[in-house]
């Protein structure tokens, strides 16, 4: 490197960590992209120079510490080189989900206060474009893949390749001002995803992203070895925790893949050995598998049928690791006969931590995923704790619950049921919202989360729902909507539940299908169609459905029985304002969009 790297007296930032990588571990593997088929990669000294070159590019357009840089992209290495070096110069990194649509990113912008906007392309470049005459404190543009723009018909705008070029002293002056940060000082914000109103900017400090990054690294273990691929959105926490703060502690490969339908090829070339997957990852993986069984010759699916009944039968003794000797030679047939080569196939033979997180996971899928060998643990943590709190031990998996307090987390359970947590990943506050900041984190620290749960004796949290969607019917019965969702949502067939009830005499749903698994289930039988809307007013769909919810109903009291269904005619999207950029339900946009068919069946 043209500049000697020295040994910082104590690493208190991201942006610190990356530059002692660059010092010691130099010519090793820190990211690879896959660029037309193909992979490229870079080490952490020239992961150091692009950053350092972009912080210095940033610096030129007038960036100073405080300000807001907005990054508007899909996973890329583009992305988190830039979060760094924004980190590194003392300001604040921002991220716009991708699929933000023009509206929100304008909401975005202007809240933010935005002085810099990095965007992805042309798509993402247009609806900033669109409203920039309301955007007064944007004062550059920045675009990542030129194709398409006319770069030199705006003055202030230019292209990622211009931001990055290479400066004398770049990196020198970059390890001064990473120097000179105070750990203390606000280094992301991280909007929430509004679900019952306009999201909220989440103020993350230098501090909350180290204590981050050494609890979760001290509890799962990793280091340059390890491998993880990054597929969900970086504006999330738990992305964010998994490509940017959990990988520049411990120094491991993140892959950047091509994203989208690619996902899955992309999963099988990396083979991570870290793997974070929300319930919607995992649910496809088994709905995928079923899909690709049902194709199967009769002897492997006799195979797969026989061997997962053994696997779900041992998955209890395997999640505590107590396998008797009958177990584990049960287990290593099923290992050469069926699993390893259908974990080869999900890209998951190599992964040694597993985890699942954003939501609670079924039970049933949990257990799928143990007995064909995925050793799952859940997590539980927001973005207001720095995704702080909750771990399933090691050997300790409890269906149901999502762990443990990590080290150094405090949680407890208020009077009214809610969840709060105290730890050094507790965010300081929204931004620009104070009376939002005091609802949500009391005079003692304690983070309010919004979630109801309880602890078991042993100390491990179960969370019942969110404290806004518990369901009081007529009869005044307090109902968690989300375990009856999350079980119907085991169905292959199943991609959306949203249980309805609250003030009303009995439950009922609304229900969307799993359009692939569905329409091949269709095909087998004959059935023709040609939408969404046409497959799911299918007699037969419908009944089908009905199955699910009958089978579901078993499992539940009387009250907490679903007595009527509606297939919704069309796949929720986040643009339509019927889901979150992370993909979760907004009930009220739902209730609305919906009232007709809702009302109808209560009549």
């Amino acid at each position: 490197m043209s500049t000697a790297l020295v040994a910082p007296p104590d690493v208190r930032t991201l942006p610190a960590r990356l530059l002692e990588h660059a010092r010691t571990l130099g010519d090793r593997t820190a990211m690879r992209e896959k660029h037309r088929g193909r992979w490229r990669e870079w080490t952490w000294s020239a992961y150091a120079e692009r950053v350092a070159n972009v912080a210095a590019g940033l610096r030129e357009l007038g960036v100073e510490p405080g300000d807001r840089v907005a990054i508007h992209a899909e996973n890329r290495p583009e992305w988190v080189v830039a979060d760094l070096a924004v980190q590194g110069i003392g300001a604040i990194s921002m991220g716009v989900y991708p699929t933000s649509p023009e509206a929100e990113v304008e909401y975005l912008l202007s809240h933010s206060g935005a002085k810099v906007l990095i965007a992805e392309d042309e798509e993402q470049l247009d609806k900033a474009l669109a409203v920039r005459g309301r955007l007064p404190d944007l004062r550059s543009l920045v675009v990542m893949d030129p194709r398409g723009v006319r770069v030199e018909a705006l003055p202030d705008l230019m292209t990622f390749e211009q931001l990055e070029r290479p400066r004398d002293n770049a990196l020198r002056d970059y390890q001064d001002s990473v120097s000179r940060l105070d750990p203390d000082a606000t280094a992301i914000l991280v909007y929430t995803s509004g679900t019952t109103g306009p999201p909220k900017g989440a103020m993350i400090s230098h501090a909350n992203l180290v204590a981050a990054g050494r609890t979760f690294i001290d509890a799962l273990g990793g280091g340059p070895d390890d491998e993880v691929l990054s597929y969900l959105p970086l504006c999330h926490i738990a992305e964010r925790l998994t490509s940017v703060i959990d990988s520049v502690w411990a120094g491991s490969v993140v892959n950047f893949g091509e994203g989208g339908p690619s996902f899955l090829n992309d999963l099988r070339d990396v083979q991570p050995t870290v793997f974070l997957g929300v319930p919607r990852v995992w649910e496809k993986m088994l709905a995928g598998t079923e899909i690709r069984m049902a194709d199967a010759s009769r002897l492997k699916r006799g195979l797969y049928r026989f061997w997962l009944k053994q696997g779900r039968r041992i998955a209890p003794r395997r999640m505590t690791g107590r396998l008797s000797a009958g177990d584990q030679i049960r287990l290593w047939l099923a290992e050469f006969l069926v699993f390893r080569a259908l974990r080869e196939k999900l890209g998951l033979v190599r992964v040694r931590t597993a985890l699942s997180g954003a939501a609670p996971i079924a039970p049933q899928v949990l257990e799928y995923l143990w007995a064909i060998g995925v050793p799952v643990r859940e997590g539980y943590g927001q973005t207001e704790n720095t995704a702080l709190a909750t771990l399933t031990p090691d050997g300790d998996v409890r269906l149901g619950a999502v762990g443990k307090p990590l080290p150094g987390v405090e949680v407890r359970i208020a009077e009214d049921g809610e969840i709060l947590t105290r730890s050094a990943g507790v965010f300081q506050g929204y931004f620009h919202n104070p009376e939002a900041t005091a609802a949500a984190v009391d005079a003692d620290g304690w983070l309010h989360t919004g979630d109801v749960g309880e602890i078991d004796a042993d100390g491990f949290l179960r969370i019942t729902d969110r404290k806004k969607d518990i369901i009081i019917t007529a009869g005044g019965k307090n109902i968690s909507p989300s375990e009856i969702e999350n079980r119907l949502k085991v169905s292959p067939f199943v991609r959306e539940a949203i249980v309805i009830g609250d003030r009303r005499k009995y439950l009922t749903a609304l229900i969307g299908i799993e359009a692939e698994t569905v329409g091949n289930w269709a095909t087998r039988r004959g059935l023709a169609y040609t939408t969404y809307a046409d497959l799911s007013a299918k007699p037969e769909v419908v009944a089908l459905v009905q199955q699910v919810v009958d089978e579901t109903n078993r499992e539940f009291s009387q009250v907490e029985q679903i007595k009527r269904v509606t297939l919704i005619g069309k796949e929720l999207d986040h643009e339509d304002g019927e889901l979150t950029a992370t993909q979760k339900v907004k009930r009220r946009a739902i209730e609305l969009r919906f009232e007709h068919e809702i009302e109808a069946m209560y009549r």
